[in-house]
């Protein structure tokens, strides 16, 4: 039997069941939302929501075709005689794609709901009636109802793309609220006209009271029953994929279970509950599979430019991204990425996911879900804190190299042409530990990025160290100070009289202590030091 085409980029169910794409049958989850009314989901772009909501619109038009063989098809007809009603009722759908258009003026939107809206007018027979476009809005619902005789389903996919694409346009963000907590109010207060009601984005955007007029909304985005709605679990993968895995690790050259270990660590790890199964992010592990090569094609086609500027304003410490997130519940529905707290937008957009949850104080832990969003994030992490790093044709490899090879000097010399770009005027220059912190974070970065296994402020009894780097030959200990603060010379002494090293001594690796002085007025490193193992 010849393998299905994997829908890559497939919004449509529709073009997904009708031309032989694969399908990973998510439709016993329609089968339990039949049972509320309106309902909201935030997952991160690229995750399936467009798909599954175009399932919904396919399920309510009574395309009965197309839900062969999966599990709905069974489960309408027990659902229809528990009812007593005719299954596959068929009901008008109305559908609005916010995700089709760039949001820049306030006009921008309302030509995108106006285009809904004449499209709707025209499939049902409805007249215009009025320029506003939640009157109209609810004038179509109202009319449809009693033309045809039957309740409506509404299904509003990317609801919040504007709010983000404004999020540094706070007078713009302000007048998008504004029309849009307008037009979603109608789906409250025309509820007796209403069937079915189902809005996806990232955010719920709670704190600017959006859906203030919502308030039947039933969100079940963090809730475990739901959790797996969008992205692709282990059972799921094993079920569907095999034959696709099987390529793929025959052009790695490396054993099945070696390649599922590497898709896993690529493309696994997002969880969208306090406890229950992870899940794949399905938009790479398709690219993955067709392209029978792992790479970042989730993050390729990202946009986070604006994240790298928060967490800069933030003065957000970055290696605390490594697992030592704490969110509690109420700041998941923060408004958003403001200055002083980036973190629900960086877990609603799908760089930070729940990594635990503590029942007794109500607060989440979070980190990277997997390697492709860490390391690509620490990529463009690295851009915003040193420009250069890109603009002159820099590689990993070449620090990479150095460090495998136990050749500080080369290294600290690429470090310090790197170091060349970040700018000073983010920070105080009377406020020496931020400054500091400038450099600690993009030595970090370039640490991070070489996928060694690195560690950074590590604590001991008498103190800590700025940043220890084991590879699979040296460990490596540095400790970075302003030339105002000190010396190279005086780093080094730290290091020693605080043991910093001591407790690598017995790994039978060579210890490389790095004492490093930064000069102020010539914005870069200015001296370094070495002590290696055996050194007096």
């Amino acid at each position: 039997m010849a393998e299905k085409n994997l829908p890559i980029g497939v919004q449509s169910f529709q073009n997904l069941r009708e031309n032989n794409y694969l399908y990973v049958d998510k439709t016993k989850y329609i089968a339990e939302l039949l049972n509320g009314k309106v309902y909201f989901l935030s997952r991160p772009r690229r995750f399936g929501k467009s798909l599954f909501l175009s399932t919904l619109a396919a399920y309510f038009q009574g395309q009965r075709e197309l839900f062969k063989g999966l599990y709905l098809e069974e489960a309408e007809e027990e659902l229809a005689k528990q009812e007593n009603r005719e299954a596959w009722q068929q009901y008008p759908v109305l559908y609005l794609d916010s995700a089709r258009k760039e949001y820049k003026t306030k006009e921008d939107l309302i030509e995108r709901l106006s285009l809904n809206l004449r499209s709707w007018e025209k499939s049902y027979g409805v007249p215009k009636i009025t320029d506003s476009p939640e009157e109209q809005f609810a004038y179509i619902i109202e009319q449809i109802h009693e033309i045809h005789g039957k309740e409506v389903v509404v299904l509003i996919d990317e609801y919040d793309k504007p709010l983000y694409e404004s999020l540094e346009d706070e007078e713009l963000n302000a007048i998008y609220r504004g029309m849009l907590r307008g037009f979603y109010s109608v789906i409250k207060s025309l509820d007796a006209h209403i069937r079915f009601a189902f809005l996806t984005g990232i955010t719920k955007f709670s704190k600017v009271s959006v859906f203030s007029g919502l308030n039947n909304l039933e969100d079940i985005s963090l809730r475990e029953d739901y959790a797996a709605i969008c992205g692709i679990t282990e059972k799921e993968l094993a079920e569907n994929f095999s034959p696709y895995i099987g390529t793929l690790a025959k052009t790695l050259g490396q054993p099945l279970e070696k390649t599922l270990q590497l898709l896993k660590t690529q493309y696994d790890g997002y969880l969208f509950a306090k406890r229950g199964e992870n899940v794949y992010n399905p938009f790479s592990l398709l690219n993955a599979l067709k392209a029978r090569s792992l790479g970042a094609y989730w993050f390729a086609t990202d946009t986070s430019s604006f994240l790298v500027n928060y967490l800069k304003k933030a003065r957000f410490y970055i290696p605390d991204l490594e697992g030592k997130v704490r969110l509690n519940a109420s700041r998941f529905d923060s408004y958003r990425a403001d200055m002083l707290d980036p973190l629900p937008i960086l877990f609603h957009t799908g760089y930070l996911t729940i990594k635990g949850y503590d029942a007794e104080t109500w607060v989440y832990h979070l980190g990277f879900p997997n390697n492709e969003v860490r390391y690509g994030f620490f990529e463009n992490l690295l851009a915003g804190y040193a420009p250069s790093y890109l603009g002159l044709g820099f590689s990993v490899n070449d620090f990479l190299d150095a460090v495998r090879c136990g050749d500080i000097d080369v290294f600290m010399v690429k470090l310090r042409a790197l170091l060349a770009s970040i700018p000073y005027d983010t920070a105080p220059r009377d406020d020496i530990e931020l400054r500091e912190r400038d450099y600690q974070i993009a030595v970090y970065l370039v640490f991070a990025l070489m996928g060694l296994f690195t560690q950074t402020e590590v604590q001991s009894t008498t103190g800590r160290s700025d940043c220890v780097v084991v590879t699979p030959k040296f460990i490596y200990v540095f400790e970075f100070k302003l030339w105002s603060a000190g010396s190279a010379e005086e780093a080094l002494q730290q290091i020693r009289d605080k043991g910093y090293a001591t407790k690598y001594e017995a790994t039978g690796k060579e210890l490389i202590l790095v004492g490093a002085s930064f000069d102020e007025e010539k914005r870069n490193i200015k001296e370094w030091v070495v002590q290696r193992s055996g050194d007096r």
